[in-house]
C-alpha cells in the first residue's frame, strides 16, 4: 500500500475561477438540477480521523478536498453513471483501464497498482436463508494517498456499517486510506462467515435427504455446487491478493498496526477458502453417493418389475396350458356331434366310448407335456 504523498504529485484538476461573464439564473427560475445522480451514496471528508463534512455533490467534495491538503475523501458510489466515473477519473487521475473495469460488473477479484493508486476488485457474498441461496455482490475500490472511492455493484457489502465502525475509531481512521481499505477487506471477509455456516447447514440437510431417498435432492446438490464454484472464484484470488499486499509492507511503509490487521484478514481468507474447497469436494462426493443410491434403487425397481413379469408369465402359461387341454375334448366333441350320415362312429357300437377315450388320451398327453415343461 502506498505512503501518504504530497498533494503536488497529483494532477488534480484546478478549481475553475469565478467568472463575471457567467449569467446568474433569473429570479423565480427553477434551480439547476445537481450533476450527481442518486448513485452517490455518500461522500465524506476526514481530517486526522474525524469527519469534517459530508458534501452533497461530487463537485463540492472536490472543492472542499482542495481546501484541506491534509484531508482524506471517502466517496461511496453504487452503480455510478459513466459521467460520474469520468469526473472522478479527471479529479483523481485514475487510470483509464481501472475506470473501464469499474464501469462493468462481473470482474474477477484482483489487485492492480497504477502509480500511487491501488485498484481492488472484491466479490462480497451474503446468505439468503429463505431462498437457501448465496447472493454475490461486486465492489471496486480505488485507494490513493488522500482518497478512497468505492463502487458497488450489488447489495453486499454494507459499507455504511464499515464507515460507522471506522468513525468510532479515529486513531485507526487517521492512518489514512490504507486503513479504510483494511476495514473494507475485513467487512467482505467477515461477510463470508454466515455464508459458510449456511452452506454447512445445507450440506448437512442434503446428506439426510440423500440417505432418505428424496428424489429432489439431486437438483439441490447441483444448484449448491454451482454456488460453491462462484464462492471459490470469490475467495481463492483473495489469498494471493492479501499476500501481495503483505509483500509490499516494507516497500510502501505500511503502519505496523495495519500490518497485524491485514495478516489477520489473510488468515481468515485462507480458512474460508479451505472451507469452500472442502464444501465443493464434499458436494462432489455426495453427488456420487446419490448417483449410486439412485442406480441401486433403479436396479431394485427393475428387479421387482422383472420378478412381477416372471410371475405374470407363469400364470399366463398355466392359463394357456389349461385352455389347450380343455380345447382338445371340445374339438373332438364338436366334430363328433355333427349330424353327418357318413361317419364310421355312427354305425359302430364302440364309437361313443372311442370318442370319450380319445378326448381323455389327448387331455392326459397335453397335461404330461405341459407338466414336463413346468407350465403346470
Amino acid at each position: 500500500m502506498s505512503d501518504r504523498r504530497p498533494r503536488a504529485s497529483w494532477r488534480r484538476a484546478p478549481e475553475p475561477p469565478a467568472s463575471a461573464s457567467t449569467p446568474a439564473p433569473p429570479a423565480g427560475s427553477p434551480a439547476q438540477a445537481p450533476a450527481d445522480r442518486p448513485s452517490v451514496v455518500q461522500a465524506t471528508l476526514y481530517r486526522e480521523g474525524r469527519r469534517v463534512s459530508s458534501p452533497d455533490t461530487l463537485a463540492e467534495t472536490f472543492r472542499q478536498l482542495r481546501r484541506y491538503p491534509d484531508g482524506m475523501a471517502w466517496i461511496g458510489l453504487q452503480r455510478p453513471t459513466e459521467e460520474e466515473l469520468h469526473s472522478l477519473a479527471a479529479e483523481f487521475d485514475l487510470h483509464e483501464l481501472a475506470v473501464e473495469d469499474a464501469m462493468e460488473a462481473h470482474q474477477r477479484p484482483k489487485l492492480e497498482r497504477y502509480g500511487d493508486t491501488l485498484f481492488v476488485v472484491l466479490r462480497a457474498a451474503r446468505y439468503l436463508d429463505a431462498q437457501e441461496e448465496v447472493d454475490f455482490g461486486e465492489l471496486h475500490v480505488f485507494v490513493g494517498p488522500d482518497f478512497v472511492i468505492t463502487v458497488r455493484h450489488g447489495a453486499a457489502p454494507d459499507l455504511s456499517a464499515v464507515r460507522r465502525r471506522m468513525e468510532k475509531d479515529p486513531d485507526l481512521l487517521a492512518l489514512g486510506p490504507e486503513a479504510v481499505l483494511y476495514a473494507i477487506l475485513d467487512a467482505v471477509v467477515d461477510g463470508y462467515a454466515p455464508v459458510v455456516a449456511g452452506v454447512q447447514n445445507d450440506i448437512d440437510e442434503i446428506e439426510t435427504e440423500v440417505f432418505g431417498g428424496d428424489p429432489a435432492v439431486s437438483r439441490r446438490i447441483y444448484e449448491l455446487s454451482r454456488e460453491m464454484v462462484e464462492f471459490q472464484r470469490a475467495t481463492r484470488p483473495l489469498v494471493g491478493m492479501l499476500h501481495g499486499l503483505m509483500a509490499g509492507f516494507a516497500k510502501y511503509g505500511t503502519d505496523e498496526e495495519l500490518q497485524r490487521y491485514l495478516r489477520d484478514v489473510a488468515d481468515h481468507v485462507t480458512h474460508t477458502s479451505e472451507r469452500v474447497d472442502g464444501f465443493r469436494q464434499a458436494l462432489t462426493e455426495i453427488l456420487t453417493v446419490n448417483a449410486t443410491l439412485v442406480t441401486q434403487q433403479q436396479n431394485a425397481e427393475m428387479r421387482a418389475l422383472a420378478e412381477a413379469g416372471f410371475e405374470q408369465n407363469e400364470e399366463i402359461k398355466k392359463i394357456s396350458s389349461w385352455a389347450a387341454i380343455l380345447f382338445a375334448p371340445t374339438l373332438v366333441g364338436t366334430i363328433y356331434g355333427m349330424n353327418f350320415e357318413q361317419m364310421p362312429e355312427l354305425g359302430w357300437n364302440l364309437g361313443y366310448p372311442f370318442a370319450i377315450g380319445l378326448m381323455g388320451v389327448v387331455c392326459v398327453s397335453l397335461y404330461l407335456i405341459f407338466k414336463r415343461r413346468d407350465w403346470l
